[in-house]
């Protein structure tokens, strides 16, 4: 092969290579290449920023046996021409040394070609900050005068996907992702407000809003109530509520609920779908064509799971209910686990909205409110039960005393032990859906867009005394 890229093989040549260099009776070859810049500051003053670039490359093997398919798959990252021959053996050497394969279906076929197939990869850097660092320069700035520092970091990920197939699937996808994550700290660190921001290209973010919210927050904690654990009225922003539901959807594969082994089997035998899960007329959808969430259009496993089969790369992935007006509509399915449960197909999609409240914002929801807790965020989620997906995790960074309508003071943290079902079996309104970032999970999962929550009865099941 002679065409380089910076003296690196062009990644859809390594797909195209790796293809021909199988001798298995079926091939996947999925090359993710990736740029990344980031921001960090401390202190209102910026710290470090830097430029990155990897690629990941994963060939998935299949042998047919007496005994059904087998697959192998491996992934190495930095990978060059020389390496793929001995990566392609690699994975036909793990195929033939395993037994066959649960989830065997035929590879995908049918899929036009990608007519941007053999460009390059899309790349970010610096530049995507052209407007963003001045103003957050600014916001240094005010928050300096106005006695408090602010701290955290900006970080931009472009992930290109080459998918290739023996059965002459050729799919790409350009993947932005950014992230946001804002504290502004008092100068003797007694109080902490936090805010984040998810976004594809840092246009829609205006740090000196941001700031001006952890101000104010930064202000409610200047009176300090202490509070025993209990059930209290709790307002749930969208943060925490992507959070929560995220974990939801992590948990709703269609195998396990129809095996009796989650929140979403049903007593007897079969799962839940078709029941309601609220009384308000909520959607929980997925859409990879979401405006501003937009997500791969199709399968991309790089391995098989629970909830993922590598047989089914490159199927077509369009817009799922998995809630509609409160019922529940779908559990995630590939096509082996589909087959199993009678259910139709319908594979994750990298993307969660939660919609059909009353579209109040949270500061309208607040001045709703007679007694209550206002949250901030929730960190340190942990399952407890995966059969009622009994959860438990810790508030941080503000939780704020209601009354009569304003927030009179900061509270101390709790533990909290809730389920996202249950919740959303007892929440009394949604108030207006809004794209967030989630605290807990954006390391793993940024597009989302939820409403805050009232929940009359959160419990509070112990205090937490960290920040």
């Amino acid at each position: 092969m002679s065409a380089r890229t910076n003296g690196t093989t062009k990644p859809h040549e390594i797909v195209e290579r790796a293809l021909e260099l199988s001798t298995a009776d079926g091939c996947v070859v999925i090359a993710d290449e990736r740029s990344t810049a980031n921001l960090r500051w401390a202190g209102n003053a910026l710290t470090t920023n830097g430029v990155t670039r990897g690629r990941t490359l994963t060939v998935i093997a299949t042998v047919e046996g007496s005994r059904g398919t087998a697959s192998g798959v491996v992934s190495r990252s930095a990978v060059t021409a020389d390496d793929l021959e001995p990566l392609v053996r690699a994975a036909e050497a793990a195929a033939r040394a395993a037994g066959p394969a649960e989830d065997a279906q035929p590879l995908v076929t049918g899929a036009p070609a990608a007519p941007d197939f053999t460009d390059a990869p899309a790349e970010t850097s610096s530049a995507v900050f052209a407007d963003f660092a001045p103003a957050l320069g600014e916001s240094f700035a005010r928050a300096r005068a106005g006695g408090r520092e602010l701290y955290g970091f900006a970080n931009h990920e472009l992930t290109t996907s080459y998918l290739g197939t023996s059965t002459g699937l050729r799919l790409r996808h350009d993947q932005p992702t950014g992230t946001l994550e804002l504290n502004a700290k008092s100068p003797d660190r007694t109080r902490s407000a936090w805010a984040g921001r998810a976004t594809r290209d840092f246009k829609d973010v205006d740090p000196g809003a941001l700031d001006e919210d952890l101000a104010r927050r930064l202000a409610w904690a200047q009176r300090r109530v202490d509070l025993p654990a209990g059930r209290y009225e709790t307002l749930l922003p969208p943060t925490a509520v992507a959070d929560l539901l995220i974990y939801q959807l992590w948990s709703s594969a269609a195998r396990d609920a129809a095996e009796g082994r989650t929140v979403f089997s049903k007593p007897g035998g079969g799962t839940r779908v078709g029941e309601r899960l609220t009384e308000l007329p909520l959607t929980l959808r997925s859409d990879p064509m979401e405006p501003g969430l937009e997500a791969a259009p199709f399968v991309l496993a790089h391995a098989s799971g629970d909830d993922a089969s590598a047989f089914d790369n490159g199927l077509p992935l369009g817009p799922t209910d998995w809630m509609r007006d409160g019922e529940l509509k779908r559990l995630i399915t590939t096509r082996h686990s589909a087959a199993l449960t009678g259910l139709p197909v319908a594979p994750a999609i990298d993307n969660l909205i939660l919609e059909g409240g009353s579209g109040r914002s949270l500061d309208e929801m607040v001045a709703a409110t007679g007694r209550g807790l206002l949250l901030t965020c929730l960190w340190y989620i942990r399952e407890v039960d995966p059969a009622t997906l009994l959860l438990t995790g810790l508030t941080r960074d503000g939780v704020y005393l209601v009354e009569n309508g304003e927030v009179v003071g900061e509270v101390n943290n709790f533990r909290f032990n809730e389920s996202p079902v249950d919740l959303l079996a007892r929440a009394t309104e949604a108030g207006r859906t809004e794209a967030t970032l989630p605290r807990e999970w954006g390391d793993y999962f940024t597009r989302a867009a939820m409403p805050a929550l009232r929940v009359p009865d959160f419990n509070m099941s112990s205090v937490s005394r960290g920040v």
